[in-house]
Protein backbone atom coordinates (compact mmCIF):
# COMPACT_ATOMS: atom_id res chain seq x y z
CA UNK A 1 0.00 0.00 0.00
CA UNK A 2 0.79 3.57 -0.30
CA UNK A 3 1.28 5.52 2.70
CA UNK A 4 2.74 8.77 4.55
CA UNK A 5 6.05 7.54 6.66
CA UNK A 6 7.66 9.64 9.55
CA UNK A 7 10.93 8.40 9.35
CA UNK A 8 14.34 10.15 9.98
CA UNK A 9 12.33 13.23 10.68
CA UNK A 10 10.93 13.65 7.61
CA UNK A 11 7.44 12.74 5.89
CA UNK A 12 8.05 11.07 2.93
CA UNK A 13 5.55 8.56 0.40
CA UNK A 14 6.34 5.09 0.37
CA UNK A 15 5.22 1.74 -0.58
CA UNK A 16 4.46 -0.50 2.88
CA UNK A 17 2.81 -4.14 2.83
CA UNK A 18 -0.46 -4.31 3.23
CA UNK A 19 -2.20 -4.95 6.79
CA UNK A 20 -3.68 -7.92 7.46
CA UNK A 21 -6.54 -8.08 10.02
CA UNK A 22 -5.77 -10.43 13.23
CA UNK A 23 -8.49 -11.86 15.10
CA UNK A 24 -11.46 -9.54 15.74
CA UNK A 25 -10.00 -7.17 13.27
CA UNK A 26 -11.07 -5.44 10.15
CA UNK A 27 -9.11 -4.42 6.97
CA UNK A 28 -10.41 -0.71 5.65
CA UNK A 29 -9.42 1.44 3.00
CA UNK A 30 -8.64 5.01 4.17
CA UNK A 31 -10.95 7.41 2.39
CA UNK A 32 -9.98 11.23 4.23
CA UNK A 33 -7.96 11.38 7.44
CA UNK A 34 -6.97 14.53 9.24
CA UNK A 35 -4.18 15.94 9.88
CA UNK A 36 -4.04 16.29 13.95
CA UNK A 37 -1.93 18.77 15.79
CA UNK A 38 -0.94 15.94 17.96
CA UNK A 39 0.77 14.60 14.72
CA UNK A 40 2.89 18.08 14.07
CA UNK A 41 3.77 17.91 17.83
CA UNK A 42 4.65 14.26 17.62
CA UNK A 43 6.54 14.62 14.43
CA UNK A 44 8.77 17.54 16.07
CA UNK A 45 9.10 16.64 19.55
CA UNK A 46 8.96 12.62 19.15
CA UNK A 47 11.53 11.79 21.42
CA UNK A 48 10.86 13.81 24.18
CA UNK A 49 6.91 13.09 23.61
CA UNK A 50 7.51 9.36 23.79
CA UNK A 51 10.34 9.55 27.04
CA UNK A 52 6.90 11.58 28.45
CA UNK A 53 4.88 9.02 27.89
CA UNK A 54 6.80 6.77 29.57
CA UNK A 55 7.54 8.29 32.49
CA UNK A 56 3.76 8.93 33.14
CA UNK A 57 3.38 4.94 32.29
CA UNK A 58 0.68 6.14 29.48
CA UNK A 59 0.99 2.95 27.03
CA UNK A 60 1.66 4.82 23.80
CA UNK A 61 5.17 3.50 22.59
CA UNK A 62 6.49 2.89 18.91
CA UNK A 63 9.87 2.87 17.13
CA UNK A 64 10.73 6.28 15.23
CA UNK A 65 14.03 4.54 13.37
CA UNK A 66 11.28 1.79 12.08
CA UNK A 67 9.15 4.31 10.93
CA UNK A 68 5.24 5.23 11.67
CA UNK A 69 2.37 5.92 9.68
CA UNK A 70 0.37 8.46 11.73
CA UNK A 71 -3.51 9.28 11.15
CA UNK A 72 -6.05 8.67 14.01
CA UNK A 73 -8.65 10.93 12.20
CA UNK A 74 -10.29 8.70 9.78
CA UNK A 75 -13.02 7.93 7.59
CA UNK A 76 -12.59 4.41 5.50
CA UNK A 77 -14.60 1.97 4.32
CA UNK A 78 -14.85 -1.69 5.19
CA UNK A 79 -13.13 -4.17 2.87
CA UNK A 80 -12.74 -7.20 4.49
CA UNK A 81 -12.91 -9.04 8.59
CA UNK A 82 -9.88 -11.10 10.08
CA UNK A 83 -10.84 -14.57 11.90
CA UNK A 84 -13.33 -14.38 14.81
CA UNK A 85 -15.15 -11.40 13.73
CA UNK A 86 -18.98 -10.92 14.09
CA UNK A 87 -19.60 -8.94 10.48
CA UNK A 88 -22.39 -7.18 11.12
CA UNK A 89 -21.79 -4.89 8.83
CA UNK A 90 -21.37 -5.44 5.02
CA UNK A 91 -17.74 -4.83 2.98
CA UNK A 92 -18.14 -1.05 1.62
CA UNK A 93 -19.69 0.42 4.41
CA UNK A 94 -18.08 3.40 5.16
CA UNK A 95 -17.39 3.67 9.31
CA UNK A 96 -15.10 5.75 11.70
CA UNK A 97 -13.53 3.77 14.72
CA UNK A 98 -11.86 4.83 17.90
CA UNK A 99 -8.38 4.30 17.36
CA UNK A 100 -7.49 1.88 19.76
CA UNK A 101 -6.46 -1.48 19.66
CA UNK A 102 -7.10 -3.27 23.21
CA UNK A 103 -6.10 -6.60 24.62
CA UNK A 104 -6.41 -8.13 27.55
CA UNK A 105 -2.02 -7.19 27.97
CA UNK A 106 -1.26 -4.61 25.38
CA UNK A 107 -3.03 -1.06 23.81
CA UNK A 108 -2.20 -0.42 20.31
CA UNK A 109 -2.56 3.36 19.45
CA UNK A 110 -3.74 3.59 16.01
CA UNK A 111 -1.79 6.10 14.47
CA UNK A 112 1.19 6.02 16.62
CA UNK A 113 2.13 2.28 16.51
CA UNK A 114 4.37 0.20 14.54
CA UNK A 115 1.86 -2.42 14.20
CA UNK A 116 -1.55 -0.56 13.33
CA UNK A 117 -0.38 2.34 10.59
CA UNK A 118 -3.03 4.86 10.89
CA UNK A 119 -4.98 7.17 8.14
CA UNK A 120 -2.00 8.48 6.30
CA UNK A 121 -1.85 5.13 4.60
CA UNK A 122 -4.69 3.64 1.94
CA UNK A 123 -5.23 0.77 4.10
CA UNK A 124 -5.53 0.25 8.03
CA UNK A 125 -6.61 -2.23 10.59
CA UNK A 126 -9.04 -1.39 13.37
CA UNK A 127 -11.19 -3.58 16.09
CA UNK A 128 -14.41 -4.36 15.41
CA UNK A 129 -16.18 -3.37 18.49
CA UNK A 130 -14.58 -0.03 17.88
CA UNK A 131 -16.41 0.83 14.66
CA UNK A 132 -19.21 2.97 13.90
CA UNK A 133 -21.06 2.96 10.62
CA UNK A 134 -20.86 6.48 9.02
CA UNK A 135 -24.75 7.75 8.32
CA UNK A 136 -25.77 8.01 4.72
CA UNK A 137 -25.46 11.01 2.80
CA UNK A 138 -22.62 12.38 5.25
CA UNK A 139 -19.11 13.19 3.47
CA UNK A 140 -16.45 10.99 4.40
CA UNK A 141 -13.86 14.16 5.08
CA UNK A 142 -16.32 15.58 7.64
CA UNK A 143 -16.95 12.04 8.92
CA UNK A 144 -13.07 12.19 9.56
CA UNK A 145 -14.00 15.13 12.00
CA UNK A 146 -15.97 12.65 14.59
CA UNK A 147 -12.24 12.10 16.34
CA UNK A 148 -11.37 15.85 17.15
CA UNK A 149 -14.85 16.98 17.85
CA UNK A 150 -15.38 14.29 20.07
CA UNK A 151 -12.13 15.75 22.12
CA UNK A 152 -14.12 18.58 22.33
CA UNK A 153 -16.84 16.82 23.19
CA UNK A 154 -15.00 15.12 26.27
CA UNK A 155 -13.43 18.37 27.44
CA UNK A 156 -16.75 19.77 27.73
CA UNK A 157 -17.85 17.09 29.89
CA UNK A 158 -14.49 17.53 31.90
CA UNK A 159 -15.29 21.28 32.74
CA UNK A 160 -18.46 20.04 34.52
CA UNK A 161 -19.76 23.43 33.30
CA UNK A 162 -23.15 24.55 35.38
CA UNK A 163 -24.51 27.11 32.19
CA UNK A 164 -23.76 30.55 34.37
CA UNK A 165 -19.26 30.48 33.23
CA UNK A 166 -18.33 32.06 30.88
CA UNK A 167 -16.05 29.93 28.27
CA UNK A 168 -12.72 31.58 27.06
CA UNK A 169 -10.47 29.48 24.44
CA UNK A 170 -7.57 30.06 24.11
CA UNK A 171 -5.80 29.00 20.90
CA UNK A 172 -8.29 29.14 17.04
CA UNK A 173 -6.43 26.14 15.86
CA UNK A 174 -8.63 22.81 15.02
CA UNK A 175 -9.09 21.41 18.51
CA UNK A 176 -10.12 25.86 19.52
CA UNK A 177 -12.59 25.37 16.64
CA UNK A 178 -14.09 22.06 18.19
CA UNK A 179 -14.12 23.50 21.56
CA UNK A 180 -15.90 26.90 20.25
CA UNK A 181 -18.41 24.47 18.13
CA UNK A 182 -19.12 22.46 21.12
CA UNK A 183 -19.53 24.83 23.55
CA UNK A 184 -22.46 26.74 21.31
CA UNK A 185 -24.43 23.79 20.54
CA UNK A 186 -24.83 23.15 24.51
CA UNK A 187 -25.92 26.58 24.52
CA UNK A 188 -22.85 27.80 27.06
CA UNK A 189 -21.72 31.32 26.55
CA UNK A 190 -21.00 33.72 25.61
CA UNK A 191 -18.11 32.19 24.19
CA UNK A 192 -14.77 34.52 23.64
CA UNK A 193 -11.77 32.98 21.39
CA UNK A 194 -8.41 34.15 21.49
CA UNK A 195 -5.72 33.66 18.59
CA UNK A 196 -3.09 36.05 17.77
CA UNK A 197 -4.04 34.76 13.68
CA UNK A 198 -6.46 37.26 11.81
CA UNK A 199 -7.67 33.86 9.50
CA UNK A 200 -8.00 31.73 12.56
CA UNK A 201 -10.07 34.59 14.61
CA UNK A 202 -12.14 34.37 11.16
CA UNK A 203 -12.96 30.98 11.52
CA UNK A 204 -14.01 30.97 15.32
CA UNK A 205 -16.72 33.50 13.77
CA UNK A 206 -17.27 30.86 11.74
CA UNK A 207 -18.03 28.16 14.38
CA UNK A 208 -20.12 30.66 16.19
CA UNK A 209 -17.63 32.55 18.75
CA UNK A 210 -19.44 35.53 20.45
CA UNK A 211 -16.45 37.51 21.04
CA UNK A 212 -13.12 37.10 18.90
CA UNK A 213 -10.40 38.67 20.68
CA UNK A 214 -6.83 39.46 19.11
CA UNK A 215 -4.53 39.01 22.24
CA UNK A 216 -2.24 41.64 21.16
CA UNK A 217 -4.61 44.35 21.21
CA UNK A 218 -6.86 42.92 24.11
CA UNK A 219 -6.45 41.15 26.63
CA UNK A 220 -9.14 38.43 26.25
CA UNK A 221 -9.86 38.51 30.63
CA UNK A 222 -10.94 41.99 30.02
CA UNK A 223 -13.48 40.72 27.22
CA UNK A 224 -14.36 38.13 29.83
CA UNK A 225 -15.08 41.68 32.53
CA UNK A 226 -17.31 43.61 29.80
CA UNK A 227 -19.47 40.10 29.30
CA UNK A 228 -19.84 39.00 32.66
CA UNK A 229 -18.90 41.37 35.33
CA UNK A 230 -20.52 44.62 36.40
CA UNK A 231 -18.80 47.62 35.49
CA UNK A 232 -17.71 48.91 39.28
CA UNK A 233 -16.27 45.18 39.71
CA UNK A 234 -12.52 45.00 40.35
CA UNK A 235 -10.87 41.08 39.30
CA UNK A 236 -7.62 42.78 40.89
CA UNK A 237 -9.18 43.86 44.09
CA UNK A 238 -8.86 42.43 47.66
CA UNK A 239 -12.66 41.71 47.80
CA UNK A 240 -12.62 39.65 44.27
CA UNK A 241 -9.46 37.84 45.51
CA UNK A 242 -11.19 36.79 48.66
CA UNK A 243 -14.15 35.53 47.07
CA UNK A 244 -15.90 38.43 49.23
CA UNK A 245 -17.15 40.10 46.08
CA UNK A 246 -19.04 36.84 43.63
CA UNK A 247 -21.01 39.43 41.16
CA UNK A 248 -18.68 38.18 38.40
CA UNK A 249 -19.81 35.09 36.23
CA UNK A 250 -16.99 31.98 36.30
CA UNK A 251 -14.59 32.02 33.78
CA UNK A 252 -13.43 28.52 32.80
CA UNK A 253 -10.48 28.76 29.91
CA UNK A 254 -10.07 25.91 27.42
CA UNK A 255 -5.90 26.11 26.94
CA UNK A 256 -5.92 25.02 23.34
CA UNK A 257 -2.67 25.24 21.83
CA UNK A 258 0.06 23.40 23.88
CA UNK A 259 2.92 24.99 24.05
CA UNK A 260 5.36 25.37 26.92
CA UNK A 261 4.66 28.65 29.12
CA UNK A 262 0.82 28.98 28.41
CA UNK A 263 -0.13 27.44 31.44
CA UNK A 264 2.00 29.73 33.65
CA UNK A 265 0.39 32.58 31.32
CA UNK A 266 -3.03 31.95 31.83
CA UNK A 267 -2.57 31.22 35.74
CA UNK A 268 -0.92 34.94 36.04
CA UNK A 269 -3.48 36.67 33.73
CA UNK A 270 -7.14 34.96 34.78
CA UNK A 271 -8.80 35.93 37.70
CA UNK A 272 -9.48 34.37 40.63
CA UNK A 273 -11.09 31.20 41.15
CA UNK A 274 -11.27 30.39 37.65
CA UNK A 275 -11.23 26.63 35.92
CA UNK A 276 -8.23 25.96 33.67
CA UNK A 277 -9.13 23.45 31.53
CA UNK A 278 -5.63 21.68 29.34
CA UNK A 279 -7.33 20.53 25.51
CA UNK A 280 -4.27 21.57 23.95
CA UNK A 281 -1.74 18.53 23.90
CA UNK A 282 2.02 20.12 25.62
CA UNK A 283 4.66 17.17 24.46
CA UNK A 284 8.08 18.80 26.28
CA UNK A 285 8.32 19.87 29.64
CA UNK A 286 6.64 22.69 31.13
CA UNK A 287 6.61 24.58 34.26
CA UNK A 288 4.33 27.13 36.30
CA UNK A 289 4.61 28.72 39.46
CA UNK A 290 2.27 26.81 42.02
CA UNK A 291 1.77 29.85 44.05
CA UNK A 292 0.37 31.76 41.54
CA UNK A 293 -2.28 29.25 41.18
CA UNK A 294 -3.18 28.41 45.30
CA UNK A 295 -3.22 32.73 45.80
CA UNK A 296 -5.96 32.43 43.09
CA UNK A 297 -7.05 29.28 44.21
CA UNK A 298 -6.76 28.36 40.34
CA UNK A 299 -8.43 24.71 39.34
CA UNK A 300 -6.46 23.02 36.67
CA UNK A 301 -7.77 20.03 35.22
CA UNK A 302 -6.33 18.32 31.77
CA UNK A 303 -8.54 16.97 29.08
CA UNK A 304 -7.88 13.96 27.12
CA UNK A 305 -9.26 11.72 24.19
CA UNK A 306 -12.95 10.69 25.12
CA UNK A 307 -15.25 7.44 25.80
CA UNK A 308 -16.36 4.93 22.79
CA UNK A 309 -19.85 6.36 23.72
CA UNK A 310 -19.09 10.37 23.32
CA UNK A 311 -17.10 9.00 20.02
CA UNK A 312 -20.37 7.15 18.64
CA UNK A 313 -22.31 10.85 19.92
CA UNK A 314 -20.42 13.20 18.55
CA UNK A 315 -20.62 11.34 14.62
CA UNK A 316 -24.12 10.90 14.81
CA UNK A 317 -24.45 14.88 16.34
CA UNK A 318 -21.96 15.54 13.21
CA UNK A 319 -24.59 14.15 10.99
CA UNK A 320 -27.59 15.28 12.34
CA UNK A 321 -25.85 19.06 11.71
CA UNK A 322 -26.05 19.30 15.56
CA UNK A 323 -22.09 20.21 14.96
CA UNK A 324 -21.57 21.80 11.47
CA UNK A 325 -17.64 21.19 11.43
CA UNK A 326 -17.32 21.69 8.10
CA UNK A 327 -15.96 25.20 8.12
CA UNK A 328 -13.00 23.24 9.95
CA UNK A 329 -11.68 22.26 6.88
CA UNK A 330 -9.54 24.64 4.89
CA UNK A 331 -7.62 22.48 2.55
CA UNK A 332 -7.31 18.86 1.37
CA UNK A 333 -4.33 17.56 -0.22
CA UNK A 334 -3.35 14.14 -1.74
CA UNK A 335 -0.74 11.73 0.21
CA UNK A 336 2.03 13.71 -2.02
CA UNK A 337 1.15 16.80 -0.77
CA UNK A 338 1.24 15.56 2.75
CA UNK A 339 5.13 16.94 3.68
CA UNK A 340 4.43 20.70 2.09
CA UNK A 341 1.14 20.24 4.85
CA UNK A 342 3.12 19.82 7.68
CA UNK A 343 5.65 23.05 6.62
CA UNK A 344 2.38 25.07 6.36
CA UNK A 345 0.57 24.02 9.57
CA UNK A 346 4.11 25.61 11.53
CA UNK A 347 2.60 28.91 10.62
CA UNK A 348 -0.97 28.73 10.32
CA UNK A 349 -2.28 31.84 8.66
CA UNK A 350 -4.96 30.81 6.79
CA UNK A 351 -5.12 26.85 7.77
CA UNK A 352 -6.99 24.88 10.17
CA UNK A 353 -8.06 21.43 9.59
CA UNK A 354 -5.88 20.09 6.32
CA UNK A 355 -7.50 16.72 5.03
CA UNK A 356 -5.88 13.82 3.55
CA UNK A 357 -7.99 12.36 0.58
CA UNK A 358 -7.82 8.97 -0.16
CA UNK A 359 -10.66 8.66 -2.36
CA UNK A 360 -9.56 8.75 -6.42
CA UNK A 361 -6.26 7.68 -5.89
CA UNK A 362 -4.77 5.14 -8.36
CA UNK A 363 -4.25 1.72 -6.36
CA UNK A 364 -6.29 2.58 -3.07
CA UNK A 365 -9.07 -0.18 -4.33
Amino acid sequence: MKAVVMREHAMQVEQLADPQPGPGEVLVRTLACGICGSDLHMFHHCESALQGFKRGGIPLQFDPARGVVFGHEFCGEILDYGPGTEKKLKPGTRVCAVPLVLGPDRLENIGYSNSYPGGYGELMVVQEPMMVPVPAGLPSDIAALTEPMAVATHAVARAALQGNEIPLVVGCGPIGLAMILALKARGYGPVIASDFSAGRRALAEKMGADVVVDPARQSPYKSWLEAGAPADYDAAGPLAMLGLDDRARPCVVFECVGVPGLIQQIMADAPPRSRIVVVGVCMERDSFEPIVAIGKELNLSFAFAYSGEEYAQTLYDIADGKLDAAPMITSVVAPEGVAQAFSTLATPEHEAKIMISFEGQAGAS
